[in-house]
């Protein structure tokens, strides 16, 4: 497991393609119960170890999860992400595309709970919720492009969507139309960075996930 970051309220991790953040009906180990477990032997804790998940990643994608180790930090991280006052950057390789600076998608997104996928509209449908994203190239390999995304909205697979609708769909992400999947089964989608105020010190938390290996860096380098 790989701690970014770690204070007696907050920890900030790592994660893997493949691994669940919470568990699921799969019944694999879940992230969650891995630091909990981490937890409890550095600090040779009796009994149970409180653990407070304040947000989650596809399985599929890799980076930043930040979990609350007290009470008090769970409730107010949850109230600063529901106020959007904590920034999450997220970085995807693409299809080669041309360069763009801060370029706005806006949608409105359906969710099919069936197959566990979204569907993004041009105009306001039904049971549907308004998405937006800002994104950005950063850097371009032969055939690939690595895009620097900030969330402005929270929906279901909001990156892996809005990318799909405008015909960038994220590398080895088959739900979304990739014509392959990665070798690994992971999506080319990474929770590289998350900056906010820490709900009790107050001090300035920024902080950033390295990236997978392979392809990531050749296409980023030092970036």
């Amino acid at each position: 497991m790989d701690v970014l970051y770690e204070d007696n309220h907050i920890i900030i991790v790592n994660k893997q393609p493949g691994e669940i953040v919470q568990g699921d009906k799969t019944g694999d180990v879940p992230l969650s119960e891995t630091v909990k477990a981490y937890l409890k032997t550095k600090y040779d804790k009796p009994g149970n170890v409180f653990l407070g998940v304040t947000h989650r990643l596809d399985r599929p994608t890799s980076g930043i999860v930040l979990f609350a180790k007290t009470s008090k930090a769970l409730s107010r991280l949850n109230a600063m992400f529901s106020k959007g006052e904590i920034s999450k950057t997220y970085h995807a390789i693409v299809p080669r595309m041309a360069d763009t600076e801060d370029t706005t998608l806006t949608h409105w997104l359906t969710r099919n709970e069936r197959q566990n996928k979204s569907y993004a509209h041009d105009k306001e449908t039904k049971d549907s919720k308004k998405a937006i994203l800002t994104f950005r190239t950063i850097s371009h390999g032969d055939r690939y492009t690595l895009v620097e995304v900030q969330l402005h909205t929270g929906r279901h697979h909001q990156i892996r969507c809005q990318l799909a609708a405008i015909g960038h769909v994220i590398k080895g992400d088959l739900k979304y139309g990739a014509p392959r999947s990665n070798p690994d089964g992971s999506i080319s989608l990474h929770a590289r960075q998350i900056a906010f105020e820490h709900p009790v010190s107050h001090e300035q938390i920024d902080v950033k996930a390295p990236y997978p290996a392979g392809i990531w860096d050749s296409l980023a380098g030092e970036k």
